[in-house]
């Protein structure tokens, strides 16, 4: 047998791929694979920037409401807000109440 040159066309013949055409097939195969694989690959990292966007939106959007509701809470906006609706403070002493058992 002699020996054959990678130059050499005859090296490359029919049988020679049929017997290797399971392999031929499996790099295909793996091809496919690794396309398949980056496509989701960046699908998911668009996705992961998209959710990353409305999360900093609706953590601006919490901040602004919890802000708001502790500006509405103190102690002065409550006073003004009762005021409105016809109620006052009570200008005598507390009273304590005591139950005997």
């Amino acid at each position: 047998m002699a020996k054959r040159k990678l130059t050499d066309l005859n090296f490359i013949s029919s049988d020679w791929i049929i017997n290797n055409l399971l392999f031929f097939l499996f790099l295909g195969f793996l091809g496919t694979i690794y396309i398949a694989n980056a496509h989701y690959a960046e699908r998911n990292v668009r996705e992961i920037q998209v959710l990353q966007k409305e999360i900093k939106n609706l953590r601006w959007e919490f901040m602004s409401i919890q802000a708001d509701n502790m500006y509405q809470s103190k102690r002065s906006e409550i006073y003004e807000k009762v005021r409105r609706d016809g109620l006052r403070s009570s200008s005598e002493k507390v009273k304590k109440i005591v139950v005997d058992r």
